[in-house]
């Protein structure tokens, strides 16, 4: 979620490998020849090329990084889509707020059972960008259904035509999907995954205090052009952390919040942990497991590498253990995470750095 933003803006590098195209396009090949059995056709097609997006507020502030694909239908030169990469989380907050937050919630629920699509995960992702982290997971774990709330129409404009987001997951107000069906290049390039990515145009607080909806994780990246955190999304007597407390699953939900550090570094090795950064974790722990009656759980930060973000993690599934049962616990289910993902980076790197527990 972000404020308006009159001027968001995506900027481009591109990416040379131009060896590697073929098997992306033979891929396209046989997935279109998948969805048309009959077709007698060899229909065909060519990359164009992969870049690294970057969708920025301003000149000075980016929003989100993503690889993008570019094809087309080699029969018909103009049919130009894209594709964002869905198992590539380019900068290391999010890897720093998947490693954690997941690690977290398999210490009480059994994530295996969702990526075997056994078991409906719900997750709820609070501000878009360009969409790498619900792309992500949705990709990565076949029972996941993520809803994701972004509060600016341009964000989702960019997202959905410069950055390769699936448009149909865009929804209308009322919870219906804005298209009534996938194209065929939808269906080819997501193979069903975009079915379970929703898109809402709303305020976060309206939509959480709106929706009845219980949620196993929440994803929180809500920083608006000015680099800043709303109040009313940590203030401790919102209306939004109250409602975010009711929609949390109450045995094992877990929220992970990106926070922007508000000290300079000094040791990589230590987190900088400044006032802001710490009244933001304060009022979480104190809304969501504190104020709660019979709540179990515990609270954590860890330090993002080369940057200054502070990942924030507030899980119930924690019962009952001791500080260190937690950390050896989140280093275990760090390895699983990795293991049953096969995610592309190591999830114990990011979540043994730096952790401190949140008083």
């Amino acid at each position: 979620m972000s404020n308006p933003v009159a001027h968001s803006f995506v900027s481009s590098k591109l990416l040379q490998n131009e060896n590697q195209w073929y098997k992306a396009e033979n891929w396209l090949g046989k997935r279109y020849a998948e969805l048309h059995p009959r077709n007698e056709d060899n229909t065909c097609f060519r990359i164009l090329g992969y870049q690294w997006r970057t969708l920025r507020f301003n000149d000075d502030t980016r929003q989100s990084t993503a690889k993008v694909m570019a094809a087309y239908k080699e029969s018909d030169p103009g049919s130009i889509f894209l594709m964002q990469e869905p198992h590539c989380l380019a900068v290391p907050y999010l890897k720093s707020m998947v490693s954690a937050g997941l690690a977290s919630l398999s210490c009480n629920y059994d994530l295996l059972s969702s990526v075997y699509a056994k078991n409906t995960m719900k997750v709820l992702c609070i501000g878009h960008g360009g969409g790498s982290l619900p792309l992500f997971l949705a990709s990565k774990i076949p029972g996941v259904i993520v809803d994701i709330v972004e509060i600016d129409p341009v964000v989702i404009s960019a997202s959905t035509q410069a950055m390769g987001f699936p448009s149909y997951s865009i929804m209308k107000q009322r919870g219906d999907l804005l298209h009534p069906k996938p194209t065929i290049i939808d269906e080819m390039l997501w193979k069903g995954v975009h079915g379970r990515l929703h898109l809402y145009e709303s305020d976060a607080e309206e939509f959480i205090t709106d929706r009845t909806h219980i949620y196993d994780m929440v994803f929180v990246d809500a920083y608006d052009g000015e680099d800043i955190f709303p109040h009313k999304l940590w203030d401790p007597d919102s209306v939004f952390l109250k409602a975010l407390g009711e929609r949390l699953h109450p045995d094992h939900g877990t929220v992970v919040v990106n926070l922007h550090s508000d000290m300079d570094i000094v040791d990589e090795c230590i987190l900088p942990m400044g006032k802001y950064v710490s009244q933001v974790c304060k009022a979480y722990k104190k809304v969501l497991l504190d104020d709660v009656g019979g709540i179990c759980g515990s609270a954590f930060t860890v330090h993002v590498p080369w940057v200054c973000n502070t990942s924030l993690v507030v899980s119930r599934g924690f019962r009952n253990s001791t500080r260190d049962i937690i950390v050896n616990d989140l280093i275990s289910k760090s390895l699983e995470v990795e293991n049953i993902l096969n995610v592309p980076f190591s999830c114990l790197e990011y979540v043994k750095r730096g952790l401190i527990f949140v008083d």
